[in-house]
């Protein structure tokens, strides 16, 4: 029994740890690569500036799904952990950006708030999208 929820423990720490590498590695080959040839073009600067704010919000929603398999909870329940989740995650991102205790915001940006309130949505969309007709 205690091997099956080692087996389990392990699973759900890899996924989140591909889902914090995926973010990491986009979010760098953004900044590195894309970023610097489209900063000077208005509408493809403001959308590769606030990518990495999209991303974090996107799939650090994410993070929550090994937890929500792991307690077996029902759709409503894991549909509401899910929901908070991404909200707290959209409103960490705001204050990091109002208000930056991390580092890694430096300048106000209203549209880094928009994209991480658009990757918080998405999640949720996506999430719904996944889990209609999956029991979790």
């Amino acid at each position: 029994m205690d091997s099956i929820r080692l087996k389990k423990k392990k699973k759900y720490l890899i996924i989140n740890v591909l889902l914090f590498a995926f973010l990491y590695f986009s979010v760098s080959f953004n900044k590195e690569y894309i970023r610097p040839i489209y900063a000077d073009k208005a509408f493809w600067g403001i959308l590769t500036g606030s990518y990495s704010n999209f991303m974090a919000a996107y799939v650090i929603s994410f993070f929550v799904i090994p937890a929500i398999f792991a307690r077996h909870l029902n759709k409503k329940q894991s549909r509401m952990v899910f929901y908070a989740f991404s909200v707290l995650v959209f409103l960490l991102l705001m204050y990091e950006e109002i208000s930056p205790f991390t580092g890694a915001s430096k300048v106000y940006d209203s549209y880094d708030i928009l994209a991480s309130a658009l990757g918080s949505l998405f999640a949720i969309f996506t999430y719904e999208i996944i889990f209609k007709k999956k029991k979790v």
